[in-house]
Formats: structure tokens, C-alpha cells, sequence
């Protein structure tokens, strides 16, 4: 028997039933291909998505990645539910008010260039979502094995991520 490497044991089984579960599999792959180098696709990914509090809850839940999902969203956090709620919630345990102040300064002097991204990126989203109904339905209807299914998702994944970087 093979050994799964190690891309294949980090990827969540559920990313291949839940829509949900593959897009915060998408923004977390996005992240580790190096965020920093595009802070503001990034940005507008988890503003565009929705998955910032799926994202931190699953951290939460398991351990793994809640520094990376804490440093990459600490804006995003600031702004969606507000200061005050980041700062008393468990996430404003772990940041600093140094971080917070970062990322809102990134935010603020990026705004425009952010908020231009979230349109097109929500209307991936969407089509991703539709690509990902269809497989799922014809994985249901016994059109696909798993195999066959958890493939053409990994393509999906693969081509969604690819398209990110696509200029807007």
C-alpha cells in the first residue's frame, strides 16, 4: 500500500461533500501559496467568500493553522465584526493591537484596489459553486465513483486557485 503524501493527508474529507468545506479549503491553500505576496486578492478572497468565521472556528476546533488563520484575517476580522467584538472574542487574545493596527492601515490605504477584487471574486465563487453542484449531483446520480469525484474536485480546487490570480 502507498503512503498518502502530504498534500493528501492536510486536505479535509469534507471538502469533497460541502461546498463550504472546499471554499475554506481554497482560501487556506491561497494562503499558504503566500498571502503576503498578495495581501489584497487575500483580502478581498475572505471578504468575497464569507468563510472568515468558519475559518476561525475551525482553527479553533482542531488547533492547527489558528496562528496563520489569526495573522492572515486580523483585518478582515477588525472590519466584519468590529473592533470591538475582535478584541473581547477569542482571536483578540491571541493578536496584538500592533497586528490589528497593520492590518487595518493595509486596508484602509488598499481600499479601492480590495474592494475591486470582491465583485469578480464573489462571481468565481458562485461559478466554482455551480461547477461543484454539478459534480456533486452526478456523483449522487452514480455517474462518478469517489475517486472519480474527489479528482475532479482537486481539479476544480486547482483551477479556482489558479483564477485568483488572474488579473481582475
Amino acid at each position: 500500500m502507498t503512503e498518502p503524501n502530504a498534500a493528501e493527508s492536510e486536505t479535509p474529507a469534507e471538502m469533497y461533500d460541502d461546498y463550504r468545506a472546499f471554499l475554506r479549503q481554497a482560501v487556506r491553500e491561497y494562503y499558504d501559496r503566500g498571502w503576503k505576496a498578495r495581501r489584497g486578492n487575500f483580502i478581498a478572497l475572505v471578504l468575497a467568500s464569507g468563510q472568515l468565521v468558519g475559518l476561525a472556528s475551525d482553527s479553533l476546533k482542531d488547533g492547527s493553522g489558528f496562528r496563520k488563520a489569526a495573522f492572515g484575517a486580523a483585518g478582515v476580522v477588525a472590519l466584519r465584526l468590529g473592533l470591538r467584538y475582535f478584541l473581547s472574542g477569542p482571536v483578540g487574545i491571541v493578536l496584538s493591537a500592533a497586528m490589528v493596527a497593520s492590518a487595518i492601515a493595509y486596508l484602509v490605504k488598499n481600499q479601492k484596489e480590495i474592494a475591486g477584487k470582491v465583485g469578480p471574486y464573489r462571481t468565481l465563487i458562485e461559478q466554482m459553486r455551480s461547477r461543484f453542484e454539478e459534480i456533486q449531483g452526478g456523483y449522487r446520480g452514480g455517474k462518478y465513483d469517489t475517486a472519480g469525484r474527489n479528482l475532479m474536485i482537486d481539479g476544480l480546487l486547482k483551477q479556482f486557485l489558479e483564477q485568483l490570480d488572474a488579473p481582475v
